[in-house]
């Protein structure tokens, strides 16, 4: 073992992202959205005019519709002012388009994302690694190898200059729409940064691709843009891991992940995410699957103030189908809303919905999802299992499944448990000489267990570290 993984070994979790820099910019936008906010946004990064007249739609989108407040049970969203975020800021970097070795990087830039252990990662355990800071890529690399096979990985903005066309086919055309919902919208606006993966036919990128986004600033916005297309029989496994250091005023994270998921491909994409208790998390993810196709959803969230985040799936194709894989965790003052979306618009598609959430100290976790089984869409099957655990009478989790089934030959499953920490099993564990917060700790790792597993060693163990610090209390 190197050095430096023995350093990260020893460096205690809570150290490596509650941390913060002093605030360094080359350039940033006013608070709040505007049209002179679009137009100083797209000409700091010399983009084409069809991309800013995307985003000029999108603002007019976002302006009309009305901020979600009649979901039942949703999160109190009143706090969000986009008056008050600052949209846009660009780091002081001197290469703008992100740099592929980690040590031309500013020191504070650089000691981040050292602390966070994603140059250690790169080099034992991912084809390629994208890094941003506040709003843009600082950092970008992609083994050769792959390369030379005709996969890209880049950050958006250079792919909006490097591979317009396919960009702009696919950039929030289809899949997912500015007129999504509102904070769809926001995003179109004003997203920047982000990653763009290409992966070419019948090409298997056999190690994970993982991107990185920090944000470090009090009071900003985060908007990444994740675009992922695989072609037919290609496959590719994505990370993405996002933290934030606590602010006393409010950070808005509101990215968006298209995945185009080719005949006979598979996508699988992981995320971690762990943000302050004082960001607001609402994303809009969506992957289109077509025949045979596969698509995984493995998402961990936990540490915001407020998450509103479903992943959604469109089954195309004959024979599409998707996984998602879910936890939460929400403690004191958070309310942590996740679930999935899953349309079966095509014979003998199946689905699969696993959904784990924790909750203690007066935390709310809720698991809102759908499956919408078209007319047509013969002999496919869902299956959408939610297991709740709560850690004292305070807490609350709510199951809110719905299903639109519109064939009658289907197969449709739902499970739902939700229980407490049950004293005889602490007071077992305690007599196998584990103290109180060690046995109620072991609980929880075996009930994440089948989240834990589908991730990299190197993930599963941080994410099992998260759990634990939440449990205490020591994040954010």
């Amino acid at each position: 073992m190197s050095s430096e993984q023995d350093h990260l070994k020893e460096t205690d979790t809570e150290d490596r992202f509650d941390f913060k820099k002093e605030e360094k910019s080359a350039f940033q936008t006013e608070k709040g959205l505007n049209e002179e906010t679009i137009r100083a946004i797209s000409e700091d990064k010399d983009e084409p005019e069809w991309m800013y007249e995307r985003r000029l739609r999108a603002l007019k989108q976002f302006q009309e519709m009305p901020m979600p407040t009649d979901w039942p049970g949703q999160p109190d969203l009143s706090e969000v002012d986009i008056d008050e975020i600052v949209p846009y800021i660009r780091p002081d970097v001197d290469v703008r388009a992100g740099v592929d070795d980690w040590t031309e990087l500013p020191d504070e830039i650089k000691d981040t994302f050292d602390k966070l252990g994603i140059p250690e990662a790169e080099k034992n355990a991912l084809s390629g690694v994208g890094a941003q800071y506040e709003s843009e890529v600082v950092y970008q690399n992609m083994q050769e190898r792959w390369e030379e096979k005709g996969v890209i990985f880049c950050n958006m903005d250079e792919a909006v200059r490097e591979h317009e066309d396919i960009v702009r086919e696919h950039f929030m055309t289809t899949c997912v729409p500015p007129s999504d919902n509102k904070f769809a919208a926001l995003h179109g606006a004003v997203w920047s940064g982000g990653s763009f993966v290409y992966v070419p036919e019948d090409v298997t990128v056999e190690m994970p691709v993982q991107a990185y986004f920090r944000m470090n600033s009090e009071g900003m916005g985060q908007f990444e843009h994740t675009l992922i297309v695989a072609e037919e029989g290609s496959e590719v496994h994505y990370i993405e891991g996002c933290s934030a250091p606590k602010y006393s005023a409010f950070n808005l994270h509101s990215g968006g992940v298209e995945v185009f998921v080719g005949e006979d491909a598979h996508v699988q994409y992981s995320t971690v995410q762990n943000w302050s208790k004082n960001t607001y998390n609402l994303n809009t993810k969506r992957a289109l699957v077509e025949k045979n196709g596969r698509m995984e959803w493995i998402s961990g969230s936990m540490g915001s103030k407020a998450t509103m985040l479903y992943p959604s799936s469109i089954l195309k194709g004959r024979g599409a189908s998707d996984n998602h894989i879910t936890i939460a965790f929400a403690g004191e003052g958070q309310n942590i809303d996740t679930g999935a979306k899953v349309y079966h618009n095509a014979p003998n598609t199946k689905s699969t919905i696993e959904s784990k959430s924790i909750s203690k100290d007066g935390g709310r976790t809720n698991y809102r999802g759908l499956v919408h089984i078209a007319d047509g869409a013969e002999n496919s099957s869902t299956a959408v299992e939610c297991d709740a655990l709560m850690f004292d009478n305070e807490s609350t989790s709510d199951t809110m499944p719905y299903m639109e089934i519109n064939e009658s030959k289907v197969d449709v499953a739902h499970e739902a448990t939700v229980g407490k920490i049950g004293d005889e099993d602490v007071f077992y564990l305690q007599s196998r000489g584990l103290d109180d917060d060690d046995a109620k700790q072991m609980i929880v790792s075996g009930f994440i267990e089948p989240i834990t597993e589908e991730l990299p060693i190197e993930y599963a163990v941080e994410l099992n570290r998260l759990v634990e610090l939440e449990m205490e209390g020591s994040l954010g």
